[in-house]
């Protein structure tokens, strides 16, 4: 499930840089967050009836909307003059960022281990972004502003996860975004080309499938154990990026890739090993 639903992440994202060539980038997310809302409430309703309606901690539901409306808009914003796959390159450093939140905020630890696997794929990262500062790209500031956000919203869902079920999360991030995202619609709408709304129609559901499988699989295993699997996403980028725009990594860019992959594959199995001997010394 993680696999496909993060393939399915990878051609969503495509989507999105396509359509920020016809619309505005509000638009996009807009569409992606409302379309969602809309798919998924009758199996929520289903699902758990009318209380999946009132998720609970909604202040902080209402943030984590916020944070998918900024870091989907920074995305699609940062795609347009950055090469696909390395925007899905730069925008996993959010796992890396991920350590980093929960060490000064959520009061966890990581041992050595885990910093060197952080300083690993930053410096991959660094590799495919190539600041250069007498011309920055600023679509690059974006993607990693992107991968800011992502990081804070997924410290956000640690929390809500003890609290709301999964998908009841998922329905309300989904549906707090829509409502942010609308307040910004009237100065940023543009009129919309007619071949857009099938892009439009295509991003709704893969973007909703994508999120229900990853929900899913999330429910159903350890995130240290899932972990591994969401690099997928990265060599799904490289695929959809040469099929829709016709580009490749640089040399650079590969070694970036290569960097980051391997520090959150590090990142991931120390942590693994940290929380099994935490157990063992429980036990």
């Amino acid at each position: 499930m993680v696999i496909i639903g993060l393939s399915i992440a990878a051609f969503a994202g495509a989507i999105m840089k396509l359509l920020g060539d016809q619309i505005s980038a509000y638009q996009v997310a807009w569409f992606r967050f409302a379309g969602m809302s809309v798919i998924l409430l009758p199996y929520l309703i289903w699902r758990y009836g009318l209380s999946g309606l009132k998720p609970a901690r909604p202040v902080v539901q209402l943030v984590r909307g916020l944070t998918m409306a900024g870091g989907t808009t920074a995305f699609v914003i940062g795609a347009q003059t950055v090469d696909y796959a390395d925007a899905i390159a730069i925008l996993y450093a959010y796992p890396f960022l991920l350590v980093i939140i929960a060490v000064l905020f959520l009061g966890e630890r990581a041992n050595w281990s885990v910093w060197i696997g952080v300083v690993c794929g930053f410096a991959g990262v660094l590799l495919v972004m190539r600041p250069q500062f007498d011309q920055i790209n600023t679509g690059n500031l974006y993607i990693f502003a992107c991968a800011i956000i992502v990081s804070i919203q997924l410290a956000l869902n640690r929390k809500l996860s003890i609290v709301s079920p999964p998908l009841v999360t998922a329905f309300a991030g989904a549906v707090c975004a829509a409502f942010v995202l609308t307040l910004l619609l009237p100065g940023s709408w543009q009129p919309i080309p007619a071949d857009a709304w099938w892009y439009i129609a295509v991003l709704i559901v893969s973007g909703s499938i994508n999120q229900t499988l990853l929900v899913f699989a999330f429910a159903h295993a350890d995130a240290s154990t899932l972990a591994p699997f969401t690099y997928f996403e990265i060599v799904s980028a490289v695929i959809f990026g040469y099929l829709f725009f016709d580009t490749l990594p640089t040399v650079l860019s590969w070694v970036g890739i290569c960097l980051i992959t391997a520090g959150g594959l590090y990142v991931s199995q120390a942590l693994r090993v940290r929380n099994i001997s935490r157990r063992s010394t429980k036990i």
